[in-house]
């Protein structure tokens, strides 16, 4: 028999999963009602916040602020241009990258779920209070930039 690892703290990625999932099982039915995947709204909203760059943001940031890896992304922008919901063209400061923006139609769309949202975030600050969603806010936001901080030097053991 092979011994037990032992941790001396939680697992902090489950549980963020999680956090994530909970959050999300109160979102995805609006999402399903839209016709939208997770991803496919992770994109939207993306553009939504970026909806006044005339000229669309590329690819590549989209990828970054909405989580996605390049190859899932390409599929992912592939049916939202089919559905109308995004346009995508060559940037024209440099042809080998593309710039996407949302249509009318995919900007309505964000209109219409942030109110479902915005509702779903209402009752949380409810249930936990503003103080502490507030605080939830704040830690996550110090736990990323200590993760994001520390990436180019990570902690090593000491032998």
């Amino acid at each position: 028999m092979t011994a037990k690892p032992s941790f001396a703290h939680r697992n902090l990625p489950r549980l963020l999963l999680e956090a994530r999932e909970s959050v999300m099982l109160h979102t995805r039915p609006s999402l399903r009602e839209h016709g939208l995947s997770d991803q496919q709204w992770r994109v939207l909203r993306v553009l939504g916040e970026h909806a006044d760059e005339p000229g669309g943001i590329e690819t590549g940031r989209v990828a970054n602020e909405a989580y996605l890896l390049g190859p899932s992304l390409t599929g992912v922008l592939a049916r939202m241009e089919r559905d109308g919901l995004i346009e995508r063209q060559r940037c024209p400061q440099d042809a080998r990258r593309t710039v996407v923006r949302a249509t009318a139609a995919g900007l309505a769309k964000v209109q219409a779920l942030s109110q479902t949202i915005e509702a779903h975030y209402s009752w949380m600050e409810q249930q936990l209070g503003k103080a502490r969603l507030t605080a939830l806010y704040d830690l996550l936001d110090q736990v990323i930039e200590l993760e994001v901080s520390d990436a180019h030097d990570p902690p090593t053991l000491e032998e």
